[in-house]
Formats: C-alpha cells, structure tokens, sequence
C-alpha cells in the first residue's frame, strides 16, 4: 500500500470551534455527503479541575478538503446519564449507514475508583442528516462479558456480504503501576440488523511488541476482494512521553475478514521526519470518494493538534 500524505487538514486552535471547547480533534471519521465530506471527531470540555469530557462534533470539508464549509454549532449527542456507561463523554463516535438509517456507534466513557475509566459501545440515530443524534437506549450494544471483562470500546461497524462487521476493541488486563495502564486488543462481532451482536470471542491481530502491545481504532476497507485494516498499536507504559512508545499505524490483510495477516511495512505508513505526525500517528478512518482512498488520522499528542489526510496511490 503506497501513501501519499495531504498534510494536517484541520487544526482545532485555528477552527471555529475552539471559542466553545478546550482542546483536541480525535478519531477523525468520515461520511461522505454529495457535495461535502462531513468528519465527525470528538474534542474536551472542562469536567473539573483535573477532569475532562470528551464530545463529539463535526466539520464539513469541500471535496477536496481546503475549506471548511459548515461546522457543528451545539452537541450533536448528549452525554449519558447518571450511572449510565458514557456519564462521562464518547469517545470515538463511529457514523455508519445501516439499511438506510443514519446510525452512530459511540464509545461511552464512565469513571471508576480502583481504575480510572471503563466502557461500552452504544447506538444513537440521527433524523437530521447527521446534524444531531438520539440514543435508542440509555445501555450498550456491546459491553463486557464473560471473556471480555472490561473497556469494550472503538467500534467501526460495516456491511460485507449481507452481514454487519464490528470491529472493535476490548481490554485484557490492567497493570500493577501505580497508576495502572489498561492493554487491550482488536476483535470483531457479527450482526444481521446492526443492534444485536453475535461477539467472535477471538483476538484477531497478532502483536509485534509483545502481550502488552495495545491496539486501537480499526478500520476497514474492501479493495477488490482483499480487505485491508488499519488500526493504531503502542506500548502499555511510557507511550505518553517515549517516541519509540506511542501510537502507530498498524497494518493488516484478510480474505474472509476472520483471519488477518498482519504487516505494517506493507501498509505504508509510518511518522513524518518533520510536522505534526512526527511523534505518533494514531486513531486511523479510511474511506473512499470519487474512486479515490482516503485515510484520516490524527498526530502527535492524541489529536491534540488536530488531523491530517492522507491518499492511496497505488496497491501492489
């Protein structure tokens, strides 16, 4: 897979939305529209002194993403209620077309005490073109279980071959740091409406950094009967601080979406030697328009300094 990097698209300290929020552009994903591309992303609010709530929000770019032409003007979702499983924020908020519904599968967020979040997967619907979105119900779609304990979360939802995919992640253990950092690994569920799911119960990405490698935000994309996907993996500690410890994008193949080969030199991507992925690149979206690939990602800080695109150019 060869790349070509379009730059950093969209900052957030130089976006219309940076009066009503205090930082960050994460997970950016697209829906393509007929004559814009809308990128749904989530950035923070203060909760407290030392708390943040992440909320969802979008920008409509021009086709071929030099302006932006509308953005969100309110929350497009409310946070959870209380004691429900996104009380405190959603993030990633994955938009998805499901038999002619505008649906949305958020990662809600909710504090805990021995360790600091937990997660489940919920489903909104949008009558408005993706302006704005309400919850079917105030639980999860998806959330822990028997072999599946905890932070279930980062779905990216398709259709193939007349059965929806999740892709999705969900955690393995936490560590004896103080304090503890959660691993976690990319798995998948199967469902024939989109609202009830049939969990694979199988860790489907092999690691390159060992059992505590923590993979995140897959993403998939059919190209001529091979499916491609793309996630972000780093190390369980020192990832905040360490170059060689944060976010990067990971690469696999598949020919039934079940079983995956994993090689990220093959996937083209990797940090800049200058910008703002030059740290990390992380929280991957890839899409097609006009027949073109497109691969949204965002950089150094988790988002903090905005996303930036990239495009396919060729596929050997």
């Amino acid at each position: 897979m060869r790349w070509r990097k379009l730059g950093k698209i969209f900052d957030f300290d130089q976006s219309p939305l940076k009066d009503s929020f205090v930082s960050h552009a994460q997970s950016p994903q697209a829906v393509v529209f007929d004559s814009f591309v809308r990128i749904y992303f989530t950035s923070r609010i203060k909760d407290s002194e030392k708390t943040f709530l992440s909320i969802p929000q979008f920008v409509d770019f021009s086709v071929d993403f030099k302006t932006i032409v509308n953005n969100s003007k309110r929350e497009i979702i409310q946070k959870g209620k209380l004691g429900c499983f996104d009380e405190h924020g959603i993030f990633p908020f994955s938009p998805s077309f499901i038999d002619g519904n505008f649906y949305a599968y958020t990662s809600g967020w909710t504090r805990r005490i021995s360790v600091d979040v937990d997660g489940g997967i919920g489903l909104a619907v949008s009558h408005d073109d993706g302006k704005s979105f309400t919850r079917l119900g105030d639980g999860p779609v998806l959330s822990a279980s028997l072999f599946e304990p905890f932070l279930v979360t980062d779905p990216f939802v398709r259709k193939f071959n007349n059965q929806y995919y999740m892709f999705y992640i969900h955690g393995i253990n936490w560590s004896n740091t103080s304090p503890p950092e959660r691993v976690y690994k990319i798995s998948y569920a199967t469902s024939f409406d989109g609202i009830c799911w049939e969990k694979s119960n199988n860790l489907i990405i092999k690691n390159v950094l060992g059992v505590n490698e923590c993979q995140a935000l897959p993403t998939v994309i059919n190209i001529d009967g091979i499916y491609h996907m793309y996630f972000c993996y780093r190390e369980m500690t020192g990832f905040r601080t360490g170059i060689d410890k944060g976010y990067k994008i990971g690469y696999a193949y598949s020919t039934d979406l079940k079983s995956w080969a994993r090689d990220d030199f093959l996937g083209g991507l990797t940090l800049s030697s200058s910008g703002f992925d030059n740290q990390m690149m992380c929280y991957p979206n890839v899409f097609m328009l006009d027949k073109n690939i497109y691969l949204l990602y965002n950089g150094n800080n988790f988002g903090k300094e905005g996303f930036g695109l990239a495009i396919l150019e060729d596929v050997r």
